[in-house]
């Protein structure tokens, strides 16, 4: 449809959809950056989504019940922008508006997750809001099979371009939607055949309708440029019980002289452009300046959800005092009360009977009294459950027949796991954890990545986290990993020594809402090393002294996970020969960095020797041999300085030197 027909036949749409096009065309030219194109080609799919179909109250932007929009074709900023700011969200001002892509201001270049209310999610990597929204669709229907559709009652929409489904992850996401029958699921196809490169066809010639329908989608096509068209295409999304897609045809930077081409993408700033783009809409307002009569409209709009709202409120009084009390615990994020009592006394039982377990099975250990105790958890595996020892016996399984199960079969799809994980923290009500083996961090590192960007809390349950887990050898042992995640800023990475500091991590990670955890298990055994038992939670200094020197103090040993037993038989070896040894176990390094100077001297003093141990590349530990006190001089490291190798863990540990000789033998050298 042009937009002469488009303006003779639906007038008030033309006006709505035009502002939304002019704040997106007007905040690019200010910020000389941008992207003009989507913005101005998908806001007549965006109009009829706010204005007929999307359950919101712009005024309760948290409202737990509403509809979900997810602009998963982040570099259209604007778009989202443009709609939060006409429909009267409070924090979205005129002044942000203006402000785009600029120092300080909530309107960043890609959508911020935290910056404004109505923003559900960070995108720009494409392909991962898409990926979110599986996740978001999967804790509706969680919540809703928990709590009744009187609670719990609301679709999740996406707008996703060429390049979301161009990445890989999307088949993941679609998979695994399409299975499950996450029928609350909509996503508007904006099908402009238009990459930065050029025309779509220059890289790609899938059927894109024809994939979504064969991963079990309902799938529509419309003119993205006609009301009554995209609204049809949306009722009938609504009423089919499979998820939908609807491939919205339609025209890049409609309206202007770049339209249908590549340069129609990226920012459109060139004045004669936007003179003539407003004479083709007929827009002979200033820069910024909406019509009172078209934003009164919008913000109608914004306020057509009040009264659903006011309705849904009601009902919730209407639950009993324990069930309301539950959803808004969940809601809220906060762990039960007795998760600290819980974890205390597994933390007793496994210090008094000292088994020697894989800190993977540790951590099945710990989850079979959580997750009792909080119905929110939501666990699954990429198709690893027996290695990972996510599932406890009474989760139950979730799928399209079963909502109320709380685990979910992933398949071997860990990029799809971890997005979908982080839609799941981000709808809230529920708290996500995922396992594969940690060398695949590797597949999932870019929603890893966002759940730090956005101060989100998944638990990633990463087991086999070094050499030791033997026989499959370099292909999946992890060497580098543990350094890239200690890299990533705002994650906390946890490799615990045994069942009790596994249980430690536990608590902190999901005690905890601001921050991914990342918890690195072992495949073989360690010997429970805690066996004096601590009410307090010493891991959550994230470094302490586990045994200290009998007699002066001539060396300090520092050690996670599976070495820290390596490193007390090097402590016996020393002390057997006269030299005072300490062992510091340092499950979780971001923890001890968050410790103030005192105490970080008082497990680290200046003096003596330090040796590092660590089944795992040096980068990092030179801030701990060497910092703090330490000296360059005196400081030294045993773990790996290349990719493994196939054999038994033990033979592994020898080969390499990862042993307690090998420790006790670096001490000697540098006294």
């Amino acid at each position: 449809m042009d937009l002469s027909t488009l303006r003779d036949r639906n007038p008030d749409h033309f006006d709505k959809a035009a502002a939304l096009r002019f704040l997106a065309l007007d905040a690019v030219k200010a910020a000389n950056s941008g992207h003009t194109g989507m913005p101005m080609g998908m806001a007549d799919v965006a109009t009829v989504l706010f204005q007929r179909h999307l359950k919101f109250d712009a005024a309760a932007p948290d409202w737990p019940d509403r509809d979900r929009f997810i602009l998963s074709a982040g570099h259209g900023s604007m778009l989202l922008y443009g709609l939060l700011h006409l429909t009267g969200y409070e924090d979205m001002t005129l002044e942000q508006i203006r402000d785009f892509r600029q120092w300080g201001s909530r309107t960043a270049g890609h959508p911020e997750y935290g910056h404004a209310k109505g923003i559900e999610t960070t995108t720009g990597p494409l392909g991962q809001g898409l990926a979110n929204s599986v996740g978001f669709a999967i804790a509706e229907e969680s919540l809703r099979a928990r709590f009744g559709a009187k609670v719990v009652d609301h679709r999740t929409y996406v707008i996703a371009g060429d390049g979301c489904l161009m990445e890989g992850v999307s088949q993941e996401a679609i998979a695994l939607a399409g299975h499950l029958r996450l029928g609350r699921l909509i996503v508007f196809f904006d099908d402009n055949g238009i990459t930065i490169d050029g025309k779509v066809s220059l890289a790609d010639s899938t059927d894109q309708k024809a994939r979504f329908a064969a991963s079990g989608w309902h799938v529509q096509d419309c003119d993205g440029h006609d009301p009554e068209a995209i609204d049809t295409a949306i009722r009938a999304a609504q009423d089919d019980p499979r998820p939908s897609m609807i491939a919205c045809r339609t025209h890049i930077a409609l309206g202007t002289a770049a339209q249908d081409t590549a340069k129609g993408h990226g920012a459109l700033t060139d004045d004669q452009l936007i003179a003539d783009t407003r004479d083709a809409y007929g827009w002979g307002h200033a820069p910024f300046d909406i019509p009172a009569e078209i934003k009164s409209a919008w913000e109608d709009i914004g306020r057509r959800g009040a009264e659903t709202r006011a309705a849904w409120e009601e009902r919730l009084a209407d639950l009993s005092d324990n069930r309301r009390a539950l959803f808004q615990r969940v809601q809220a994020g906060e762990a039960p009360k007795k998760l600290a009592a819980t974890i205390r006394a597994l933390k007793k039982q496994i210090s008094e009977t000292a088994p020697k377990v894989a800190t993977r099975k540790s951590s099945e250990m710990v989850l079979e009294v959580v997750n009792p105790i909080m119905p929110e958890t939501l666990g699954g595996s990429a198709d690893l459950t027996g290695s990972n020892n996510t599932l406890t016996s009474d989760l139950g399984k979730f799928t399209a027949e079963d909502r109320k199960g709380r685990y979910i079969h992933y398949g071997i799809r860990e990029h799809g796991m971890a997005a979908a994980m982080n839609g799941m923290a981000l709808h809230g009500g529920v708290r996500p954890y995922g396992g594969t083996f940690m060398c695949f961090t590797d597949y999932a590192r870019p929603a890893m990545r966002l759940s730090a960007l956005m101060g989100i809390a998944p638990v990633y349950v990463m087991t086999h986290d070094s050499i030791g887990l033997g026989e499959d050898g370099p292909t999946h042992q992890p060497v580098e990993h543990l350094a890239m995640l200690r890299a990533t800023p705002n994650t906390y990475v946890f490799r615990p020594a045994d069942t009790v500091e596994t249980a430690e991590a536990w608590e902190l990670a999901l005690t905890r809402s601001d921050a991914p955890a990342v918890l690195a298990l072992t495949r073989q055994g360690v010997p429970t090393v805690r066996t004096a038992h601590k009410q307090k939670n010493l891991s959550a200094q994230g470094a302490y002294v586990l045994a200290d020197a009998d007699g002066k103090r001539q060396a300090v040993l520092l050690a996670t996970g599976s070495e820290v037993s390596v490193a007390m038989a090097a402590r016996d070896l020393l002390h057997s020969e006269g030299i005072g040894t300490r062992v510091v176990s340092m499950p979780c390094w971001e923890l001890f960095e968050d410790q103030d100077e005192s105490y970080r001297r008082k497990v680290l003093p200046a003096g003596p020797v330090r040796v590092a141990v660590e089944a795992g590349v040096r980068l990092g530990w030179d801030r701990w041999l060497y910092g703090e006190r330490g000296r360059r001089d005196k400081g030294g490291f045993v773990g790996m300085e290349g990719f493994g190798a196939s054999a038994p863990a033990e033979t592994l540990y020898e080969k390499f030197g990862i042993t307690a000789e090998a420790v006790a033998e670096r001490v000697k050298s540098l006294l």
